[in-house]
């Protein structure tokens, strides 16, 4: 046991419990738990860090799910974003988040295509690349998500 910041004792079953609501966060938004959050949630219990990980899945929480933009155009956005900087892994992580708020396969290949004109051709590439694996998967929906 350890006393966090505030010097409240800090049980093991409280910081399951923590880090179990932060994960809720995540597959609300996002419908699953990236593997880089379960890391940084191993390392926050690890090291007694909680409070860092409960303050950025609190700040996700009002910029992603509080967003005048609605979660389906909010994820979108942030889906083209990371196309634009050439960011795979997180670009497939709000791919299918935005799936799981509402948008249809369309939505992201519109998407992919605007950024052919923001970004240039890798990130339509990146875009197409991130669909076809969706469509994939759509397919065979018993293969196993990894986000």
């Amino acid at each position: 046991m350890r006393l966090d910041r505030p010097g409240r004792l800090v049980t093991p079953d409280a910081q399951a419990s923590r880090a179990e609501a932060v994960r809720d966060r995540y597959r609300s938004t996002l419908g699953a738990v990236p593997g880089g959050v379960q890391d940084r949630l191993r390392l926050a219990r690890e090291f007694g860090r909680l409070p860092t990980e409960e303050a950025l899945a609190a700040l996700r929480h009002i910029v992603l799910t509080d967003s005048p933009l609605g979660a389906r155009v909010q994820q979108l956005v942030h889906f083209g974003q990371l196309l634009a900087l050439g960011r795979a892994h997180p670009a497939r992580i709000h791919a299918q988040g935005a799936l799981h708020a509402g948008a249809a396969m369309a939505d992201l290949v519109g998407v992919a295509e605007t950024a052919l004109i923001t970004a240039g051709v890798p990130a339509y590439a990146l875009g197409t690349e991130i669909i076809a694996e969706l469509l994939t998967r759509e397919d065979h929906p018993d293969a196993p998500v990894h986000l």
